[in-house]
């Protein structure tokens, strides 16, 4: 080491390495399916990613990570495991050239009696130097959603970009905006190491 070395200060890099790298080496066979797509209580959950000025942003990669449908938080190893009976709550996708993604899982439970049901949601994409963090809640339980801390405490017309809207055949559509008019809530976690 070298005398001038001992005094350079190291400089912190971005928390994610951005470019096509990760289109070929994140994603995994059915990532995307939670549960198999025959699954009784199987739910599509789908979308598109647009940036702010409403452009579909065909590179982004998703990942969800939720309770199973009784509240349980998967803690087994081996959530990239597509065995067909083991829910691992963990999923990644990237979206099409159209911006749009698709996960197949179902709705998930409470964690706690009263809570509000919630999809945990990162999206990795061009032009981020780390990963954004949101909620998908589900659109059911208006009580639970109206006592929920973290929607409560945004402006009413802000706490629509985190709740799902569900369709006529069952499925769940979240939307995601990364910036400009109806831009989705993100979330910081503070501890979190980037």
């Amino acid at each position: 080491m070298s005398e001038n070395s001992s005094n350079t200060k190291l400089v912190a890099t971005p928390g994610q390495t951005i470019g096509p790298f990760y289109g070929y080496a994140l994603p995994f066979e059915k990532g995307e399916q939670l549960v198999h797509p025959a699954h009784p209580k199987a739910v599509r959950l789908h979308g598109v990613v647009t940036d702010g000025h409403g452009a579909v942003v065909p590179d982004a990669l998703l990942e969800i990570w939720q309770a199973d449908e009784n509240g349980a938080v998967p803690t087994a190893d081996g959530s990239l495991v597509r065995d067909g009976y083991t829910f691992t709550g963990f999923g990644r996708v990237p979206v099409d050239n159209v911006g749009h993604y698709t996960f197949t899982t179902v709705d998930p439970g409470p964690t706690e009696p009263g809570k509000a049901p919630f999809i945990t949601l990162t999206v990795f994409a061009r032009g981020l130097l780390n990963r954004l963090f949101t909620r998908i809640y589900l659109p059911e339980d208006t009580e639970a959603l109206a006592n929920d801390p973290l929607l409560s405490s945004l402006p009413e017309d802000r706490r629509r970009t985190l709740v799902a809207e569900r369709e006529a055949d069952g499925s769940l559509r979240f939307d995601i905006r990364l910036q400009g008019e109806d831009e989705t809530v993100f979330l910081t976690y503070p501890n979190l190491e980037k």
